[in-house]
């Protein structure tokens, strides 16, 4: 689906580990990797400097990727120093990328309104789709198991779909990236709409299940066009329950999910079904926002 890649690790994320699995990565159609690392000002005296012992120490664990790399990769190391959000959008005007994978620990809304979090701080000041995996997940993967994932990525993707303009948006985000899609990559979608349980058997929720599987018979015909195998599921009840519960059931590779971050959605009062997704799903989540 992809075929350039900014890795993003502080070396506690997990994420480092890619750096022995760079041909599989390659399998699943990237052929340009780049790995940062943003290492904090030294803050220690009256003005802040760059750490450069700690800078070419990143540099020298993030060399065994380039080592690692098959000859029709292009993978490069990037080390600079700062705070994330500062530094990774300077990486990105320095490299042609399409999809930016990151780390992000599963935690609370409030938790992320005082702590913060660099991954929903990216969506916000990045066009490039982020591909937000778990810590907790990818770090008890054994060596073998992280390869074969490498290698499956974006090939079975879960997408929600409400018929919204987020969620069109969406969908055409999809398909060009589709298009020139690697051999390997992006073979299935699921698209699935959750029904709020307003009673099952009620005339509303009927007509509301019957609009949705219409909606979804569309959009399947716009992905198969796309030589996608698509498969379309409707389901009445809570959306994060629901969406959780079929990326379980039919082994897929990452949730696709978009959400308008110039509407200022990460505000702590305000509760967004990309959000929650973000913050609790365990499984992979491609994240794709509007452009700035």
């Amino acid at each position: 689906m992809f075929q350039s890649c900014l890795i993003c690790t502080d070396f506690t994320d997990g994420l480092y580990r890619f750096i022995d699995c760079v041909p599989n990565l390659a399998q699943c159609g990237l052929k340009k990797i780049v790995f940062f690392h943003s290492v904090p000002l030294w803050e220690e005296g009256e003005v802040p400097r760059i750490d450069d012992e700690k800078v070419e120490q990143a540099k020298e664990r993030l060399q065994k990727a380039v080592d690692n790399a098959p000859t029709e990769v292009d993978v490069q190391v990037e080390v600079l120093s700062g705070k994330p959000l500062d530094t990774i959008p300077r990486v990105l005007k320095k490299h042609s990328i399409d999809v930016i994978m990151t780390g992000t620990p599963i935690r609370s809304l409030l938790q992320e309104k005082f702590f913060g979090s660099t991954s929903a701080g990216l969506a916000k000041v990045t066009s490039q789709p982020l591909n937000i995996i778990r810590p907790e997940l990818i770090t008890t993967y054994t060596r073998e198991e992280l390869a074969l994932r490498c290698q499956h990525l974006w090939r079975y993707l879960l997408i929600p779909y409400n018929n919204s303009k987020t969620a069109r948006y969406l969908i055409e985000e999809i398909k060009k990236y589709a298009q020139d899609r690697p051999e390997n990559s992006l073979k299935q979608c699921m698209l699935m709409s959750v029904v709020d349980d307003c009673g099952r058997k009620s005339i509303l929720a009927q007509q509301r299940v019957e609009e949705a599987t219409s909606n979804l018979k569309a959009v399947k015909e716009e992905l198969e066009a796309l030589d996608i195998e698509v498969n379309t599921l409707v389901k009445v009840g809570n959306p994060l329950q629901e969406i959780t519960t079929a990326a379980l059931d039919f082994d897929i590779s990452a949730i696709a999910i978009a959400t308008d971050y110039r509407t200022n959605i990460l505000q702590w009062t305000v509760r967004s079904f990309a959000n929650d997704v973000m913050r609790s799903s365990w499984f992979p989540v491609l994240l794709f926002s509007p452009k700035k």
